[in-house]
């Protein structure tokens, strides 16, 4: 019987060594792309990308035909990131940097290399920082990367302060700022998270060329107005005229109604008349949805807390102490 043969392995490093020299060596490359908004023209080996990957197989078919080809144009990938996903390709090993994993993750992503993504993802939690953390949600939200996403909301939950001034967190979407909004373990004041919000917004309204109060009205919903004081509600809403923020959706003439609660707590209680007044101007159609002012006003005028339960006047883990919280009987668990 014939002794089966054995497989022996030579050194990886000067194997890997070698394959490294090839990346973006026009040296016997059968294949040129122009990658990332500066069109940096990069030099690759089709066979090698294809046998790697099932999204350069489907790109480079034999239609492409010998020698180099016109450029393969990717425009979308920065040219680092597309440097380091050869890298990988070639050698089955990346070096990684804080300030482009994101871009390196992303294009993991969109080429299907799993392994590539989950180097990238154990990385992006080791380096997980303040200036980072709302770029990796972004990323997390939109390719829905579910644990990476428990991550960034846990590190903003402990740094908010410091991640609500970031860049990074002015160009969050809307989706990506809603979990945020709905945590109860945010260490920030409700004071700070509406100026936050308002000036997410304006960014927003900027780059789309939208109202302010248009791109805000998917997360507004998510402030919890009755956690302020009178006097800060008081100048939200005249803040709130001046740049409207928080959207009124009406019907009808509910001007009087809206006066009414807006002139502080105890002209709130008279004007509403307690509950059944309010529930009374909805049944007659005066508002079609009571403002959030409205309803943060209304917790000042009834002073109970059964008037406000639910996730909008729940304090958070950063919420300041104020006098009328003790009517609201909602400490934080």
């Amino acid at each position: 019987m014939e002794i089966p043969g054995l497989v022996v392995h030579g050194e990886s490093a000067p194997f890997s060594t070698a394959l490294r020299s090839l990346i973006n060596n026009p040296l016997y490359s059968d294949v040129r792309f122009v990658v990332g908004q500066e069109r940096q023209e990069v030099f690759a080996h089709r066979c090698l990308l294809a046998c790697r990957c099932n999204f350069f197989q489907r790109l480079l078919g034999p239609e492409l035909g010998p020698g180099l080809p016109s450029p393969v144009v990717l425009s979308t990938v920065p040219a680092e990131a597309f440097l380091a996903v050869l890298e990988f390709l070639y050698t089955n090993s990346v070096k990684l940097h804080r300030h482009s994993v994101l871009e390196v993750l992303t294009a993991a992503l969109e080429y299907g290399l799993e392994e590539l993504r989950e180097l990238c993802l154990e990385f992006v939690v080791k380096v997980l920082d303040v200036e980072l953390v709302c770029e990796a949600l972004q990323v997390a939200v939109t390719f829905g990367l579910g644990l990476l996403q428990e991550r960034c909301i846990a590190f903003i939950e402990a740094h908010s302060q410091e991640a609500l001034r970031t860049r990074g967190f002015l160009e969050l979407s809307a989706p990506a700022l809603l979990p945020l909004l709905r945590s109860d373990k945010l260490c920030v004041d409700e004071a700070e998270l509406v100026l936050a919000a308002r000036s997410w917004a304006r960014v927003g309204a900027a780059v789309l060329e939208r109202p302010v109060a248009e791109v805000a009205a998917p997360v507004v919903q998510e402030l919890r107005l009755a956690l302020l004081a009178p006097a800060e509600l008081s100048a939200l809403e005249e803040q709130n005229r001046q740049e409207p923020l928080i959207p009124v959706r009406t019907r009808g003439t509910d001007s009087d109604l809206l006066s009414s609660v807006g002139n502080g707590a105890g002209d709130a209680a008279q004007g509403l008349r307690g509950e059944g007044a309010l529930r009374d101007t909805t049944m007659t159609g005066l508002p079609l949805q009571v403002e959030q002012i409205v309803e943060a006003w209304k917790c000042h005028a009834l002073r109970r807390g059964d008037a406000a339960r639910g996730a909008r006047c729940r304090r958070r883990r950063g919420t300041l102490p104020r006098e009328h919280h003790r009517f609201l009987d909602l400490p934080f668990k």
